[in-house]
């Protein structure tokens, strides 16, 4: 695994993908925590629901709070890791001061 190099240190392999972006089941980078929120969301909004109104309305709490934040993960990630606000129009900006 380790070898001399000429210059007499000892070289290593070095793993190449580090510059990309963090991937986990489709989901990247910042929405991966994301993903963590709604699924924890969803299982304490289910224990609570399944407490107060039984079951059948933790499950439908369940379900909706996970559907919703996929949904909202999956909008929010096909626009792009970082993705901005954009403005449309013509925008004049004035000083107030007179120099």
């Amino acid at each position: 695994m380790a070898e001399n190099a000429d210059n007499g240190y000892t070289a290593y392999p070095v793993f190449k993908g580090l510059q990309k972006p963090l991937e986990f089941l489709g989901i990247q980078g910042r929405y991966i925590y994301w993903a963590a929120g709604t699924a924890g969301g969803a299982i304490v909004g289910f224990i609570i629901g399944y407490c107060v109104l039984g079951f059948l309305a933790g499950l439908v709490i369940l379900v909706m709070a996970v559907g919703t934040g996929a949904g909202f993960i999956m909008v929010k990630q096909r626009r792009g890791l970082h993705s901005k606000k954009t403005d449309k129009g013509i925008f004049v900006y004035t000083s107030s001061k007179k120099i």
